[in-house]
């Protein structure tokens, strides 16, 4: 189960299809160095999104 305290780097090793489910939320920096020390809290801040819907579909 993907957590919002997971760092984005870890969510995309541990999910296959990760990368596109951000990007389809409107995270399109998931190359950025930054999300390798970044968590999916911290990432839906930044990007102005629901952390809540995120995870949502991150779980599915």
């Amino acid at each position: 189960m993907i957590t919002k305290d997971m760092i984005l780097g870890d969510i995309l090793s541990v999910k296959t299809d990760a990368a596109e489910i951000l990007m389809g939320c409107g995270m399109h920096c998931i190359g950025c160095p930054s999300s390798q020390m970044e968590s999916l809290e911290d990432a839906c801040m930044v990007h102005g999104l629901p952390v809540d819907e995120v995870l949502q579909k991150l779980n599915q």
